[in-house]
């Protein structure tokens, strides 16, 4: 893994000098043709706000809103604790990127779940029953912190950093190597494009969207500090994406967060997500799975 780390450690390095400098890029603007919905007539989506999360709606997850706001839905932050009464009054709840109050600051081992045991089961019960989740994950402390929440679905997150093993300084996933998927998650979707994100095992049925092959997962005690004796394990038969139906509900988990979002990085404001021209086609990634979520 020594040529791995060598030729990855400049890119990763200044990736985290600009990942605490991420804004949203409020000039990003997606045109929707046949929106979903009349505009503000949609289904109620809520966006978590209540675990310290590194993307929200009044932030860095502006641009999500503003996509699928253009889509005819309705977006509503929620910075309360989840129960039953919060996850009725919405069709769909997505979480991104949540954080224990522990690893503020400090995004290093350990990670402990960002969910209390009772917020996992009235989510769980809640999709059991007919409830709609969209669950993303970015790389190690914040896959940590939805591990147990994801287990409780059946999949099985790894507190890592998946890493291309190609060192391209964008990951990209395409229908014609089967990296990503050819169904109707993908409709009219050709390449997808994430920023170093995270990886999972999925259970039974669970379908995949973005599939890790020839990549290495590594499992850094500090977020971003690699070393000669970080643990890695390689990353066939781990996924970045990926649907399932359970019970009457639908869950769709992700692995990387920055895909469904436009960002400006860094002193330059580098665009990072969905205002890369490179990431044109995650817009019609998110639609899909919103949309699926939604039937």
């Amino acid at each position: 893994m020594r040529t791995l780390f060598a030729t990855n450690l400049l890119f990763l390095l200044l990736t985290q000098s600009v990942f605490a400098q991420q804004v949203p890029d409020t000039a990003f603007h997606f045109v929707i043709q046949k929106p979903a919905y009349p505009y503000g007539q949609g289904s109620t989506i809520a966006v978590d706000a209540a675990h310290n999360n590194f993307h929200t709606l009044d932030n860095r997850y502006g641009p999500f809103g503003k996509v699928l706001g253009g889509d005819g839905y309705r977006l509503v932050s929620n910075a309360a604790p989840v129960t039953a009464s919060v996850l009725a009054s919405c069709k769909i709840f997505v979480i991104s990127n949540p954080l224990d109050s522990s690893n503020l600051g400090a995004w290093r081992l350990p990670t402990p779940s960002a969910f209390s045991p009772s917020e996992i089961s009235a989510i769980n019960n809640w999709v059991r029953e007919g409830g709609r989740l969209l669950l993303i994950a970015d790389h190690m402390p914040f896959v940590g912190a939805a591990q147990a929440l994801a287990q409780s679905f059946g999949f099985e997150y790894i507190n890592c950093f998946a890493l291309d093993n190609r060192n391209r300084n964008l990951e990209r996933f395409y229908r014609n190597n089967r990296s990503l998927a050819d169904d109707q998650m993908t409709l009219g979707v050709d390449t997808v494009v994430t920023f170093t994100g995270s990886a999972f095992k999925i259970p039974k049925n669970a379908v995949p969207i973005l599939s890790l092959n020839n990549y290495t997962l590594s499992l850094p005690e500090v977020a971003w500090q690699f070393e000669e004796n970080t643990p890695t394990m390689p990353g066939e038969g781990y996924y970045q994406g990926a649907y399932l139906t359970y019970g009457t509900g639908k869950i769709v988990v992700m692995g990387e967060a920055a895909m469904f979002t436009a960002q400006l990085t860094g002193p330059t404001r580098s665009p990072v997500g969905l205002n890369r021209p490179e990431a044109r086609q995650n817009n019609q990634l998110l639609l899909n799975i919103i949309h699926w979520l939604d039937q």
